[in-house]
């Protein structure tokens, strides 16, 4: 059984967000939902100025404080690593949005066009059908796209390829060789969480 994770080369990241809008457009996300998103940080002083791209997404970690949260059991986990949500079960209390040290959890109150407040597209009714309101929802690696052996949208789509997804436990794939072989860091790890996300540093 694969135990599925990320690999991001910070040293590659342009900063395009190209994997925001990539991964908008697949899930058919609402106005200030982003389920994975890029900070920017400038720094120097000028003109001697750099920018530092930190992409971010729910890291899926093994020891998820969301999941050790949620009163409903909602959230779990997949024997693939993958942290999911139950929509049927989601109380929509937010209390694993509190849990999260990585702030990529969103609930989703109503259903808002981007044309606020004119009323949704043709193509936001399409997308939206899929989401449920009142219950919170994260990235979840793209599992529909896994299921048809593609990579996440946010993989597939970066033009820099600073993005490497695959098996953790597969000692030839390509993320299991980062992470034994490079130099790679996770976020928090003080959290204790084990996330299932790691960085080459820049």
């Amino acid at each position: 059984m694969a135990k599925y994770g990320m690999v991001i080369d910070l040293k590659r990241c342009i900063g395009c967000c190209a994997c925001e809008i990539a991964c908008k457009m697949e899930n058919a996300t609402g106005p200030g939902i982003s389920w994975t998103k890029v900070l920017r940080e400038e720094r120097g002083i000028f003109p001697y100025v750099r920018f530092f791209s930190l992409p971010i997404l729910c890291n899926h970690c093994a020891e998820a404080f969301c999941e050790k949260a949620c009163p409903s059991g909602a959230t779990y986990r997949t024997d693939e690593g993958l942290v999911l949500i139950d929509a049927d079960k989601c109380l929509g209390c937010r209390v694993c949005i509190t849990a999260c040290p990585y702030n990529v959890r969103y609930w989703m109150k109503e259903k808002v066009s981007y044309f606020y407040p004119a009323p949704l597209t043709p193509y936001e009714e399409m997308g939206y059908a899929e989401h449920e309101t009142g219950v919170v929802e994260k990235c979840d690696f793209c599992k529909r796209r896994l299921k048809e052996g593609l990579e996440p949208a946010c993989v597939d789509i970066c033009p820099a390829e600073a993005r490497y997804f695959g098996d953790l436990d597969d000692p030839q794939s390509t993320v299991s060789q980062f992470v034994k072989q490079r130099n790679v860091f996770q976020l928090l790890p003080e959290m204790g969480t084990d996330p299932h996300v790691y960085y080459l540093a820049p």
